[in-house]
């Protein structure tokens, strides 16, 4: 498997492409603070006539992902749009009229995750006699662990019920620890013998999505960089709809002296090709 190249920045390929597509949390932030370099780059890339539209796994709307923005420190200028998982994830449940859904997650309440679903003509009913497994993460983000869910989702997968996986990331990192996210139960759930739908990466519904609101800006991609700290994810997803992609080192990989021998062999690991590396995005 080739490596990928090593650029010292985004400068040195900006004029190759007209859109990034670029992931958000371990990419531009960490949850607790922006990363400056990072946010620069992509209003540079936008001043010199390029488009970016942030793509996202959160299981939330595009709104809910923008309001934590200002906070963090992410400036409005380094980004034209947004569309995250929880985007897809309502378009994939609008196809569903009339079904019942069983919610679980939403360790903040369901009052938190409404706008995955409200206003569809759904009903609920939070056990295996649903049609639909609506998976938003753990009940307790901070103490449980997948393994815990194993007997629950046992008795969705026994009832043929579908999983429909509002998040497809399995761990994301606040500050410097790891918490586990929705797509570590559908590992779980695929484990037992279930059937998982992904709206979000590396799956095709997110890029859609994502492609449809660059056209709507005036004209469509037509070269394209995927940009993203997961190889699982981002390249992974990148390498499907035939983009190129740049790896960076800031979200769930924490990587010593010799970055490209420790990036070549995990993206080896993961059976994926990276376009680009560098260990954190800058201009």
């Amino acid at each position: 498997m080739t490596a990928p190249l090593f650029p010292t920045g985004l400068a040195g390929l900006a004029d190759r492409y007209d859109t990034i597509l670029c992931d958000v949390w371990g990419v531009i932030h960490n949850g607790r603070a922006a990363f400056t370099e990072a946010c620069d780059a992509l209003v540079k890339f936008r001043a010199g006539g390029g488009r970016v539209c942030l793509i996202t796994n959160a299981p939330v709307p595009e709104a809910q992902v923008i309001r934590y923005f200002e906070p963090l420190g992410v400036p409005r200028e380094a980004f034209d749009a947004c569309v995250s998982s929880g985007d897809a994830t309502r378009y994939e449940l609008s196809q569903r009229p009339g079904k019942t859904v069983w919610r679980l997650g939403g360790d903040e309440g369901w009052e938190h995750d409404r706008h995955l679903y409200e206003g569809l003509d759904l009903k609920f009913d939070d056990s295996a006699a649903a049609d639909i497994l609506l998976c938003i993460g753990m009940r307790d983000m901070l103490n449980d662990q997948p393994e815990d869910y194993r007997a629950e989702l046992k008795v969705g997968v026994e009832n043929g019920l579908p999983m429909l996986c509002a998040n497809p990331d399995k761990q994301v990192r606040v500050g410097g620890k790891l918490y586990w996210c929705a797509g570590a139960l559908a590992d779980v759930y695929e484990d037992l013998g279930g059937q998982v739908i992904y709206p979000g990466k590396p799956y095709a519904p997110i890029y859609k999505l994502a492609l449809e609101r660059v056209a709507e800006m005036g004209a469509p991609a037509r070269n394209v960089l995927c940009i993203g700290d997961s190889p699982a994810t981002d390249v992974r997803g990148a390498s499907k709809q035939g983009f190129h992609s740049l790896y960076v080192g800031t979200g769930l990989k924490q990587h010593g002296a010799n970055f490209e021998a420790e990036v070549t062999d995990l993206l080896a690991d993961y059976g994926e090709q990276a376009t680009y590396a560098m260990t954190g995005l800058r201009w």
